[in-house]
């Protein structure tokens, strides 16, 4: 088939991106399915400062009963856009195991000579490419009362999941959502995490000892579905084992804050990354930065205690990074910072305060 090609690349590190960076494709060996295992043997290992590029592929369309050339071809899908990674990926199925499992598709774990616990991986987001010319939303309560969204599901509106297809208008990607609506392309992965402290992560109803399941982020970061995420942005995440061991998928190619029914357009995507570790810097959340914002989180099963970690996180941030009094901080908190609802439908909800970098200049008083 013709692979998509549409690249969203950060300005700032678009020659990197350019470069022959080591490929990890998407292959049943290369893929987990809904944990984060913390001794999986590395899909690849680098030195700090290398590039990666990583095949990803979404859950929707390779993880369901029906063979995917004909479940995709009943949502319009032609058999030559289905990805081949998908197919062999869904025979692969019967030797996995699900109990305690979520639904994501995950590549990796990709190591990072020498990081260590204690330290803290950086993973600069330097491009992103849509493998296929489509994605799937699947709100509308059909994936069950485990993931019903932000609504109950006797008040979803009855459906199913919903195909949506991307192309190209005056020059830039977009998602034909419905008949004469579009929303930018804006590609990010929803699962970006390193191995879990300790394998011992929930799914509803269900822990199975030993096995951190891929649905609720936390401190590692794992299913953060955050749309800032995007190329040209930086991740990072402390690390609790010997390699950091990261882990990659979920793919979106948009979402509103939020991800109020559930789901983004899932989308499978190739991911190009460089890491670079910060010995000895401990990071209490994962932190992002983007060219124009310091970005810190708050993650809780409850809302209100997510958004007083993220204030925390902010204040905290901006005593030691900015050398500012705890006053001063909490006042900047409050009246130049924005706090988002980043996602609230996997189990903990994730608040991100966002920390202007403009408020920094230096100016004189007339």
């Amino acid at each position: 088939m013709t692979r998509v090609i549409l690249i969203v690349a950060g300005a700032l590190w678009a020659a990197a991106a350019q470069a022959q960076p080591t490929h990890v494709p998407s292959r049943p060996e290369t893929v987990v399915w809904g944990e984060f295992p913390i001794d999986r043997p590395p899909v690849v290992t680098v030195k700090p400062g290398e590039v990666v590029r990583i095949d990803t592929l979404s859950h929707q369309g390779a993880t369901q009963d029906q063979d995917p050339i004909a479940y995709l071809g009943s949502l319009g899908v032609k058999p030559e856009e289905v990805l081949q990674d998908v197919v062999d990926f869904w025979k692969s199925r019967a030797g996995r195991p699900r109990e305690g499992r979520a639904g994501h598709v995950l590549t990796g774990p990709v190591y990072v000579d020498g990081a260590e616990p204690g330290d803290t991986l950086e993973i600069q987001i330097l491009a992103y490419a849509l493998r296929v010319p489509y994605g799937i939303n699947a709100g509308n309560g059909v994936l069950g009362a485990a993931y019903p969204g932000t609504l109950k599901t006797d008040v979803v509106p009855p459906g199913g999941r919903t195909l949506i297809r991307t192309g190209v208008v005056a020059g830039k990607p977009v998602a034909f959502v419905a008949k004469g609506v579009v929303v930018p392309v804006r590609p990010f992965m929803g699962i970006m995490a390193v191995a879990p402290p300790e394998p011992t992560l929930q799914t509803p109803g269900v822990t199975v000892a030993g096995v951190a399941n891929s649905r609720a982020p936390g401190i590692f970061g794992g299913n953060m579905d955050f749309k800032e995420l995007t190329a040209g942005t930086s991740l990072f995440l402390p690390v609790f084992h010997r390699g950091g061991q990261f882990y990659v998928g979920d793919p979106h190619s948009a979402q509103g804050d939020g991800e109020v029914d559930g789901t983004a357009i899932e989308h499978s995507l190739t991911g190009t990354y460089r890491f670079i570790v910060h010995k000895r810097q401990v990071t209490p959340f994962p932190r992002v930065e983007t060219p124009t914002h310091y970005i810190l989180m708050g993650i809780d099963v409850d809302l209100n205690r997510a958004m007083r970690l993220a204030v925390q996180q902010v204040v905290d941030f901006l005593e030691t990074e900015k050398h500012m009094t705890s006053v001063d901080a909490l006042a900047l908190a409050s009246v130049g910072c924005d706090f988002h609802v980043a996602e609230a439908v996997d189990l903990t909800q994730v608040i991100v305060g966002k920390i202007p970098k403009s408020v920094f200049k230096r100016t004189r008083l007339k």
